[in-house]
């Protein structure tokens, strides 16, 4: 039994002597580390300072209510978060904005997720912006920055503009709009993208939503692209999205992928029941490699590719 005790604390002096040896052999590790962990420490420590600190301010459920001299309601904001900085604009989280008439009646409304307020009262919005006019009219956009200037009613963008329609999307240069307005404009280069993959080009487009219409207009020259045409117009466009009837107006050169061509002047394209029908009740002169048409009046079914020319129709053979 001694025996077996002594051997016990033999072994036991064993591991300590092992164990000193160890720590002495890597002391020099063991001091980096820790002191390797103390900035690691310091830098959690400051980085949760920081965050804390981004902001001198954070408000829940923020409104802010704005009146004349006259204590007549101009406009409300309202926001889900609002946060204010030492050196930056406030910003705000799940924004929405009011305009007010004489009356206290209810005008436009305009939300989006995150706007940036200015200490002269201007707003900036980016992302997805949902404008409702006065009359129940909602115009969907998507743009890196609108500006909402309260003082004077107006809405404007300098930054590229996707207009979300029902059927198509418009792309432009930048946006312009009165607080009181149903019209909004367009301006600079402007694409229209059709979901059935029609293309139109053009610029400076007013897009009216006034008693229930939706039109495009434009008065700059045109570009009209579908499957097998495009269409030349050098006076504008007139579109009825209610209708799906396009009007270019002017002269107007359609060109075919066959490589045929007609000449006409304000033409009407019907995309009614997803078709493509062109007609034009103006003078016409149609041109192919076999022979030239002249006629008063055309009907281009562009789906069934039917041509009809009309009245006193003149045609010459190579």
């Amino acid at each position: 039994m001694a025996l077996f005790q002594t051997k016990k604390i033999q072994s036991f002096i064993v591991f300590i002597i092992v164990l000193v040896v160890i720590l002495w052999v890597f002391q020099d590790n063991f001091l980096k580390l820790l002191a390797f962990q103390k900035p690691i420490e310091q830098l959690v420590s400051i980085n949760e300072e920081a965050t804390e600190t981004a902001y001198l301010e954070k408000i829940d459920n923020f409104l802010l209510k704005e009146y004349s001299k006259d204590q007549v309601l101009l406009h409300s904001i309202q926001a889900k978060t609002y946060y204010s900085y030492k050196n930056s604009p406030v910003q705000l989280v799940d924004v929405e904005v009011k305009t007010f008439n004489e009356a206290q009646k209810e005008g436009l409304v305009l939300t989006s997720n995150r706007a940036e307020m200015l200490k002269s009262g201007e707003m900036f919005f980016n992302g997805e912006v949902n404008i409702q006019t006065k009359t129940g009219v909602s115009h969907e956009l998507d743009t890196e920055s609108l500006i909402v200037l309260t003082n004077s009613g107006q809405i404007k963008s300098n930054k590229e503009v996707t207009y979300l329609g029902e059927t198509a999307r418009i792309i432009s240069e930048g946006m312009e709009m009165s607080i009181e307005s149903d019209t909004m404009y367009l301006n600079g280069v402007v694409r229209i993208l059709e979901d059935s993959g029609v293309t139109i080009d053009t610029m400076n487009l007013y897009i009216s939503h006034n008693a229930g219409e939706k039109t495009y207009k434009s008065k700059e020259a045109t570009v009209y692209r579908s499957k097998d045409n495009i269409v030349n117009s050098d006076s504008g466009i007139d579109i009825d999205m209610n209708l799906r009837i396009i009007k270019l107006l002017g002269k107007v050169e359609v060109l075919n992928s066959s490589g045929s061509s007609l000449n006409s002047s304000n033409l009407l394209i019907d995309q009614s029941n997803g078709g493509e029908v062109l007609k034009s009740n103006s003078s016409s002169y149609f041109k192919s490699n076999t022979v030239d048409i002249k006629a008063k009046k055309m009907h281009y079914d562009a789906v069934t590719k039917k041509l009809e020319l009309m009245n006193k129709v003149v045609a010459v053979y190579e």
